[in-house]
């Protein structure tokens, strides 16, 4: 196990930032937005965790993404190809991690209530946070499509990103009364550009 004794240690004072290998990258370089994007999708997960209360199967399946969270950080963390006898791989995310996610969104999406419109994020404030975690998943998504195209890496963290954001969509829905209270998209309701 790695030992994290400093927390400061003035290495990224120029504007760059250390990767798992390879040279070192400028802090707004497209890779560090990237595993950035994903930080911030895992932190939101885990604000959302905050409010799963007796939902221990939820809360469980959440830590489970915020593992799988940090593998898909690593991931994107370590640029270039993988060599073969490397006694240390890296972290790569996996189909069958991806497979698990769509086992999940499956199973919960059969006991929803069906959609007949579109779902406003809100609700109870599980569901909320987790529609937040669900729109940083979607940016992490957007991010990791933008650093596909400047260099070679699977498509996997891509893939998995956004079967998660399903899976956050409808462990939101699942939140409110299994979408019996979902806050429902009502256009035209308050005026705007239709308004006279």
């Amino acid at each position: 196990m790695v030992k994290l004794n400093k927390i400061y240690t003035r290495t990224g004072d120029d504007a760059t930032t250390g990767l798992v290998r390879g040279p070192r990258r400028k802090k707004n370089d497209v890779r560090i937005a990237a595993y950035g994007s994903v930080d911030e999708t895992n932190s939101f997960v885990g604000l959302a965790r905050c409010h799963t209360g007796k939902m221990a199967k939820l809360d469980a399946a959440l830590a489970h993404i915020q593992n799988d969270l940090f593998d898909v950080g690593a991931d994107l963390a370590t640029p270039g190809p993988d060599k073969a006898g490397d006694d240390n791989p890296p972290l790569r995310t996996t189909q069958s991690q991806i497979d698990w996610l769509e086992r999940e969104i499956d199973r919960v999406n059969a006991g929803l209530e069906p959609l007949n419109s579109f779902v406003l994020p809100g609700g109870t404030p599980l569901a909320s946070s987790l529609h937040v975690a669900r729109a940083v998943a979607r940016r992490a998504e957007r991010d990791v499509a933008r650093l596909m195209q400047m260099e070679k890496l699977s498509n996997l963290p891509l893939v998995y990103l956004n079967r998660l954001s399903d899976l956050l969509f409808v462990y939101a829905r699942m939140a409110n009364d299994n979408g019996k209270s979902d806050v429902l998209w009502d256009p035209g309701r308050f005026g705007g550009a239709n308004e006279g």
